[in-house]
């Protein structure tokens, strides 16, 4: 069995996800979860930025494409959409992304993101392009 979590821990963190301070925590094709701080990833308010839900749904997504597809394979988003539900103010939010088709060509995620309470704060989809190889 592929350990996908140990293939995604030797590479290094792109600067997007490591400025947000993203962290995958459980990574397959099927299922990817990741955490994020809310603390750096405000608005002017102090509310968790909606864009900070949509840049850890897309990372969750990628990546989960990228397994799926193969080390050989570039993969692009063609789609992202997000819900807000919930303010979150502190803490860290957890983002499981569970996989609703897994093509040849197309992969679609649905991404719940939750507070450190379980409480929704954020339903996401995701849905990347699996590119031809040249």
């Amino acid at each position: 069995m592929t350990d996908y979590l140990e293939e995604i821990r030797k590479r290094p963190p792109s600067a997007l996800d490591k400025k947000m301070g993203i962290e995958i925590i459980e990574a397959s094709p099927q299922r990817m979860v990741g955490t994020m701080p809310v603390e750096g990833n405000t608005q002017p308010i102090g509310l968790l930025h909606g864009g900070a839900n949509v840049v850890l749904a897309e990372t969750l997504g990628s990546v989960g494409t990228h397994l799926h597809a193969g080390p050989n394979r570039r993969v692009v988003g063609v789609d992202v959409n997000a819900t807000h539900h919930k303010s979150a103010t502190s803490g860290i939010v957890t983002a499981v992304a569970t996989a609703v088709t897994l093509g040849k060509t197309l992969c679609c995620y649905e991404v719940e993101i939750t507070n450190d309470k379980g409480e929704r704060t954020c339903s996401a989809r995701i849905t990347c392009l699996i590119l031809a190889e040249r």
